[in-house]
């Protein structure tokens, strides 16, 4: 019978790119369990006394690091690796920010904004204002194997191989399926979250450093194109129910900016709320929902933020 083993990764293995000639950190067997240590989507860039200035001046060479890579024994091309979400520890406090020229509704917030919260870990929530409560459900937002392709590749948009797949389903108990494109898949993960809806639609959640740990198995005999998962659950239930507001139209990039526009509109009007709060609101709280694809020439999106997170 084989042993599984139990490996901590270096908190210094880390990379700011994908790239199938990075020599692995770490040599780990199907079965075996790894831990490791992101850093948080800025490196270290924000820090909790920040405000607006440190996000104008963020240096992206270095956004979104990823701790690895950790090469799989066993996994070849054409494989599946199987990734089991074991547990996930985040830090004391987290950061969301508007970054000019990033996010679903970019061009009409061209001012930085920054929010830090506070994260209890023992009431499982995370302080977002004296007004805003989220629950804590921390996940990583990348997670990925090495592409076939050489050379240096972006970690920002999510590909085949996984990546900045911002899935806030991957909660301890969920599965990640990868396919594997190079000898050792070479495994890493990073833009770590404590809290996101889904869309992240101004372009952060509530990042912050995380311990991760996963189990690595490989599945010979099996192929899939993109990434797969199966998770516990898509949707907690709000006691307080959720208010969904609309989009409507023929592009549905644009129905989705109209749901979070009409969003905004709704928390300003009957919350209060200023305008870059409630977009950074909708991005770490707030899920994005197709309701409607087949009634041309229009779809619906709609964006469901449940009630539960006001105080």
């Amino acid at each position: 019978m084989k042993t599984r083993s139990f490996h901590d990764l270096s908190p210094e293995a880390f990379n700011f790119v994908w790239d199938n000639s990075i020599e692995p950190a770490m040599v780990v067997q199907s079965g075996d369990t790894v831990l490791l240590h992101a850093r948080d989507a800025s490196d270290g860039q924000i820090e909790r006394g920040s405000d607006p200035d440190d996000v104008a001046q963020l240096d992206f060479s270095r956004v979104n690091p990823v701790s690895g890579p950790v090469l799989v024994d066993g996994a070849r091309p054409g494989d599946v690796l199987e990734i089991e979400i074991l547990e996930l520890i985040p830090g004391s406090w987290g950061w969301t920010a508007i970054i000019p020229g990033f996010g679903l509704l970019a061009d009409e917030y061209p001012e930085p904004w920054l929010r830090i919260s506070e994260i209890d870990a023992e009431s499982r929530t995370i302080r977002f204002s004296d007004r805003v409560v989220l629950p804590l459900r921390p996940f990583p937002g990348t997670i990925g194997v090495a592409p076939t392709e050489a050379g240096a590749h972006s970690v920002i948009p999510p590909t085949r191989w996984g990546g900045n797949l911002d899935t806030r389903h991957l909660i301890p108990g969920s599965t990640l399926l990868l396919p594997v494109g190079v000898e050792g898949a070479l495994l890493s993960v990073g833009d770590t979250h404590a809290a996101q809806g889904d869309g992240e639609v101004c372009g952060t959640a509530v990042e912050s450093a995380m311990d991760v740990a996963v189990r690595v198995t490989v599945r010979h005999g099996e192929s899939i194109e993109a990434p797969q998962l199966r998770t516990k659950e898509l949707s907690p239930a709000s006691e307080r129910g959720y208010h969904v507001c609309t989009g409507v139209g023929p592009d549905i990039t644009e129905a989705a900016r109209d749901a979070v526009r009409n969003l905004v509109s709704f928390l300003a009007d009957q919350h209060g709320l200023g305008a870059q709060e409630s977009y950074a609101l909708a991005s770490v709280a707030c899920d994005l929902r197709i309701h409607e694809l087949v009634d041309v020439p229009n779809w619906v999106v709609g964006a469901c933020l449940p009630l539960d997170v006001f105080v």
